[in-house]
């Protein structure tokens, strides 16, 4: 019991933070808020990213030199950043979804796995029926249209000027459509698979970590 109360609390909180993200980067992104929060909200996933490359490093000389470059980076351009806060957020989602999009499209190129084949191979410890091989492949190429689609539609209301519409698309809708793209994956799973084929939520989430893991390990030992 204690262990599903603190991964229900641990849901209501990601829920949370998603949801006051989210509503945060539209009114910054619309300048409704203020622009120095704004700014500093905008691009702390960005510091975080480089602080986190920076520690795995592992060289002290490195984490001080790169922290001091990223701070006097920041203060060189924060009046730039502070009057362009829609462009941050816009850089963010296109940026996401073109990474996500290539990641997933670049699977279905050669003679490799697609990658949700490669999820769902990792779930099912190796064994996975022909019907399933072909199911994930379809479901790759479906992946990989949505996240370059989305960028294609984020790009074009950005550049027509459309920010405010824009702000609305890309900081409350996105979420949204992602839980509707996995409902009907899922749906469409349990109509087109035997019973035996289809995989849980579960299964799904530790394919994922299996194969997110199997391609660290393999970039560590392949630098």
């Amino acid at each position: 019991m204690k262990f599903d109360l603190a991964s229900v609390l641990r849901g209501l909180a990601l829920a949370t933070l998603v949801v006051a993200w989210a509503l945060l980067a539209h009114q910054g992104s619309a300048g409704e808020a203020n622009p120095d929060f704004s700014a500093a909200l905008a691009t702390a996933p960005i510091v975080a990213i480089v602080v986190m490359l920076l520690w795995r490093a592992g060289n002290p000389l490195w984490i001080v030199v790169g922290g001091l470059a990223v701070l006097g980076l920041l203060a060189w351009s924060w009046p730039l950043l502070r009057q362009n806060i829609a462009m941050l957020y816009y850089v963010q989602h296109v940026g996401t979804n073109l990474a996500l999009g290539l990641l997933f499209g670049r699977s279905l190129l050669g003679p490799g796995e697609a990658l949700v084949t490669q999820f769902a191979r990792m779930a099912h410890f190796g064994a996975i029926s022909a019907a399933k091989i072909r199911y994930t492949r379809q479901v790759t190429i479906a992946w990989t249209i949505f996240f370059l689609g989305t960028a294609l539609l984020s790009s074009l209301l950005f550049w027509l000027g459309q920010t405010h519409a824009w702000s609305v698309f890309a900081n409350l809708l996105t979420v949204p459509l992602l839980g509707l793209m996995f409902v009907g994956e899922h749906l469409c799973r349990h109509r087109l698979l035997p019973p035996e084929d289809r995989s849980s939520v579960a299964d799904t989430i530790r394919g994922y970590r299996a194969a997110m893991q199997h391609r660290t390990d393999t970039l560590a030992n392949h630098p």
